[in-house]
Order: structure tokens, then sequence, then C-alpha cells
């Protein structure tokens, strides 16, 4: 008996100090969850009752008073309570894709929990007492074992029913768990007078918060599920974000060659306008779609900076070039000085800085309305390096103090009731922002609400002093690339973009052939036609511009130098195209500058 008191009193400590701990932490809302603090505290009050039990045989209490009657019977009720309870955790765990079944029938169980449990207080009770040996048997002492019996046999049931669907981690517990308990009772079945009953179940519940229900554990599964979770959405996104990219630069690119070919035609005054407004319209969409995809590449981490020697002098003529049309007939001035010193050749991701500055002189048109736009370059050289320190200065309409930490949070327009009629996504300054990061820039901005904005960034970039790279000019002329003597294959499954390739090369006088698929080229090859260039789309039905490619390489003797043509145009897909064999990559909708650069490249010293 004392053994017995001693093994109650340190249960209630023990299971008591992990009360505390499991309630006072933050815990997952669900089912299971709920169930295991529902026996926590059944536990608490079994052996706060079982513990009464011992004292009264401490005590030599009459056995048959009705004290002792209605404490051995709450007891034999708990338990009851206590096992159907551990019944519907075990159910929970091993069918966690029902458990909107459970709580839907939770009203159900309760009552038949509550009233299997009330039976056994109607039921008849023998008492045995020898010295300070007491215990109840009878009618409702084996009633209560066929209950808990039950329960456990059921509890096996489902364990070995779903034993491939329950995790790892919880699995060797629960049959840990369940050998306790089966020992428990048959300990209590030999020898009635050792009352353990109530402390096996706290250490049932004890290795059940280090094994199973711990929160911070939970917590941590939890993570790392929203986190499988999270990267599944990401890849879906991603793909969906290829596809989109792929869907929307078809069409655009019929809309922007086409277009780029009327501008070369002598058409009415009223007709050229208006097709440079379809080629701003369509290079805005454009900006959007480039702009989303740049985003989901900073978000996976999937964004590389690619250095690269470059002409920076090259970079700051297409910029005020871009400008300028940009600027179309709004009444400001544009104003540009940039620092003689700054070396002519750098090395870095010329892309990437292109991209920034552009991004900051596109937003200072965009909110000026009338006044000035001034674009400055300076350079601090030191070691080999050079520091970039390039601004952006407008009259515009200028940013609000509490505004300015919002600048460069994605899909954020400030003023929107108020700037309502400007184009644009809110991406532009998010992407710069993210860009400077990756390589190591600062961007710093000061505004006068109402009076302008200004931007300056700084970039260090290496200083080339021995340049290998060959920098085209930034000026196209279809004049000086006469390639009447050369012979051009496009091999596309859409037959608008083959008109578009086909009218975009006709500038150049070249003999040109089309394809629709890449089988058809194949044979062309076989059959002993020659070309000078290929251009060859990717995504194309049954067999790929890849595959295609791979094929042609078989064949002996090819060496004609084969372009990627495709509109799947995301961040890194040149250099896979590259790592595939192909020559070079042109993105649909085809630029036109992009063109005549790849035809120079391969063509002209043919």
């Amino acid at each position: 008996m004392y053994i017995s008191i001693i093994f109650e009193i340190c249960s209630l400590v023990y299971i008591g100090i992990l009360s505390v701990i499991y309630f006072r932490k933050k815990r997952i809302n669900n089912i299971e969850n709920k169930i295991y603090s529902n026996l926590v505290v059944q536990v608490i009050l079994i052996l706060l009752v079982e513990f009464i039990c011992c004292l009264t045989g401490l005590l030599n209490l009459d056995s048959h008073s009705i004290f002792v009657n209605v404490i051995s019977r709450i007891l034999l009720s708990l338990m009851i309570f206590w096992a159907l309870s551990f019944y519907y955790y075990i159910y929970a765990i091993t069918h966690e894709s029902e458990n909107n079944k459970l709580l839907k029938n939770k009203t159900k169980n309760t009552i038949i929990t509550y009233l299997l449990s009330f039976i056994v207080i109607m039921l008849p009770l023998n008492y045995y007492k020898d010295n300070m040996i007491t215990y109840s048997f009878g009618l409702g002492v084996i009633y209560t074992y066929v209950i808990a019996t039950i329960c456990i046999i059921f509890e096996i049931f489902h364990i070995i029913k779903n034993f491939s669907n329950i995790k790892k981690e919880k699995i060797y517990p629960l049959i840990l768990l369940l050998i306790l308990i089966v020992l428990m009772v048959l300990t209590k079945l030999i020898n009635p007078g050792i009352n353990l009953i109530a402390s096996s179940f706290a250490i049932v519940i004890f290795l059940m918060y280090f094994t199973i229900e711990n929160p911070d554990l939970k917590m941590i599964e939890q993570l790392n599920i929203a986190r499988d979770q999270a990267e599944k959405a990401n890849h879906a996104k991603s793909d969906f974000l290829s596809s989109m990219s792929h869907e929307i630069r078809t069409p655009l690119n019929a809309i922007v060659g086409f277009s780029q070919a009327l501008t070369e035609e002598d058409l009415p005054p009223q007709a050229k306008d208006e097709v440079k407004d379809i080629m701003m319209a369509s290079e805005t969409l454009l900006e959007i779609v480039n702009g989303i995809l740049d985003i989901s590449k900073i978000e996976a981490n999937k964004l590389e900076i690619v250095n690269t020697e470059y002409n920076f002098n090259l970079i700051l003529e297409e910029l005020v070039s871009l400008t300028k049309a940009r600027l179309g007939e709004k009444p400001l001035e544009f104003k540009y000085r940039f620092d003689p010193s700054i070396p002519p050749y750098l090395y870095g991701d010329k892309v990437r800085v292109k991209q920034i500055i552009l991004n900051l002189l596109t937003n200072a048109v965009k909110y000026t309305k009338e006044g000035w736009i001034s674009f400055e370059v300076n350079a601090i050289q030191k070691d080999g390096i050079c520091r970039l320190i390039i601004s952006v200065e407008d009259s515009g309409i200028g940013i609000k103090p509490e505004s300015i930490d919002k600048l460069f949070t994605k899909f954020e327009r400030l003023d929107i009731e108020k700037n309502n009629t400007i184009e644009g996504t809110g991406l532009g300054l998010a992407i710069t922002k993210k860009l400077l990061d990756l390589m190591g820039g600062q961007v710093v901005v000061q505004s006068v609400y109402g009076q302008g904005s200004k931007f300056t960034v700084a970039i260090d970039q290496k200083i080339v002093t021995n340049p290998t790279t060959v920098v085209e000019s930034t000026q196209v002329s279809v004049e000086n690339l006469d390639l009447s003597t050369k012979k051009i294959l496009v091999v596309d499954d859409n037959k608008i973009n083959l008109k578009v390739a086909a009218r975009l090369l006709s500038d150049y006088h070249c003999q040109i052939e089309t394809l629709e698929s890449g089988i058809e080229c194949i044979d062309q090859i076989k059959a002993g036609n020659t070309y000078d260039l290929i251009l060859m789309d990717d995504m194309m039905p049954k067999l790929s511009g890849v595959e295609t490619f791979h094929q042609l390489q078989q064949i002996p003797g090819f060496s004609i130098p084969t372009i990627a043509l495709t509109a799947n145009a995301i961040s890194g897909m040149k250099e896979k195209y590259l790592q595939e064999g192909f020559h070079d990559y042109l993105a649909k909708p085809i630029d036109k500058k992009e063109l005549y650069t790849v035809l120079a490249k391969f063509l002209v010293q043919k």
C-alpha cells in the first residue's frame, strides 16, 4: 500500500509539471491534440481519486461505507472514460484523413462515452479488505475490464489496418503504449491489491508527450508539412508562369513583329502613329510579363547574376534612346550627363544593370507629367573596382514620407486613387531592390511630395583593362547587312510565327524556307538540303526543338549554326539552350536588334 501511495504522489508531481508545460505552450488546434489534452486532465483526476482510494485503506476505513463505495465507482467510471478517450485518440492518429468524420460524430461519441461510463456506477461492487489492502471486485469491475479490453482490441485492429498510413515517428510509440496498457491490465488481474492503474496511465501520457504530442515537435512537423506544400505550390507556380510566358509571348510575337515591319512601310502619318501606339502597348504588356517572371524567380532563389564583360557606354546609349522614345509627346525636358572617367569596359551582369537603371527611368517618365527628368552617372574607381553612382531625378508627383518604406514592396502602388491611369503592376522597384541586393548594391530615395523625387543607386563593377568581348553597335541598320546569298531555314509549328519571322528576315534579302515540324526539318537535312542558318522553335508537338536539334547532330557532316527560337523566355533559359548545344538564343517576341545581332554574328563573315 505504501508503494502504491508513493507511486501516486510521484505520478501526480510529474504529471502536474508536464501539464503546466504542455498547457502553457502554443499548440496546434486539431482533433488529435484536443483528445490528448482531455487525456491529460482525466489522468490527473484518476490519480487524485485513486490516491484517495489508497488513503481509505491506509486509514483503515470501513470498506462498506458510502464514501468508499462512491469513490470506487467514480474511479471505475473515470477509467472507462479514459479508455474510450484513448481509443478515440488512436482512431484520430490512424485515420488522419477521416478526422472530419470524427468531428462530425463528436456529439454522438460523447454521449456514448458518458453512457458507458455511467453504467458502471449502477452495477454491483464487492470489496476485499485485509489490513491496509483494500480493493473492489464484482460485476462493476468485470464490466470495466471488458470495456477496456474491447477498446484495446479495436485499437490494435486500427493500427494493423492502417499500419502503412501511420507516420513512422508515431507507430512505435503507439505499439509501446498498448503493450504497457496490456501489462497494466494483466498485473491488476493477477494481483488486484496493486493500485498502479492511474500511475500506469500517467506513464503512458508522459511517454506520449515526449514521443508524439510535444507541441514543439508538432509545430516542427507542421512547419515541415507547410514547407513541402509551399515547395509544391512554388513548382506549380513556376510551371504556370513558364506556360503563361509562352502563351502570351506567342501572340505578342505577331503583334510586335508585324508592327516593327509596318514602321518601315510608307504609311499615312495617322497610321504610323497608330502602329507606334500598338508597339508601345505591346512593350508594356511584355514588361508586365517579364516583371512577374522575375519576381517568381527571385522568390524561388533561382535568379542568378550572370557576369560578363560589356561596354557600359553602349548601355548608356540604349537607355537614353529608350527613355526618349518613352517620353512620347509629354512636355518633358530629358537631361543626362555621364562622367567621362567611367571605364568603357566593365565586368558584371549588363542585363541586370540595364534593367535596374531602366526601371528607375521608366518610373520617372510615368510619374512626371511636366517639367524635367535628369539622368546622371558618376564613378569612383579604386583597386580595380568602379563604383557606379547612378541618379535619376524628376520634377514629378513626389512621394509622401510615410510611403517611402513601401516603395520596394511588390505589387505596391502609391496614391492609387490619384494615379489610377498610370500603367504598371508595382513590380519595377521591388525587382530593382532585389537585384541590387543580389549584386551587393544600394539604393537611396529622396523625395518631396508634390515636387519630385531622386533615386540614387550605387553598384560596384570590376574594371576590364584588356577587353576580350566584341560588342556590336546598338544601331540597327538593315541597309548595311546584305544576306542575298544566304539561305535561312525557320522551323515553327505556328504559321503566324513563320509569317512574322519571314517578314522580319525579308528586309535582309535572304532566301527563306519555312517548315512546320522538327520531323520535316530532319527529312530536309537528310535529303541533302543545306542552309546557312536555322532558326528552331522549341515547343513543337511530337518532336521538340531540342530533340530535333539532337537528332540533327547525329547526321554525318551536320554543322549548320542553329538558333533556339522560343517564347519560353524565363530567366535561365538562354543558358539552358546553350548547354543543349544551340549556337545562340532568340526570345519571342523577336526583337529586331537581337535578330540583327544574330544574323551579323553568324552570317556576315561566311
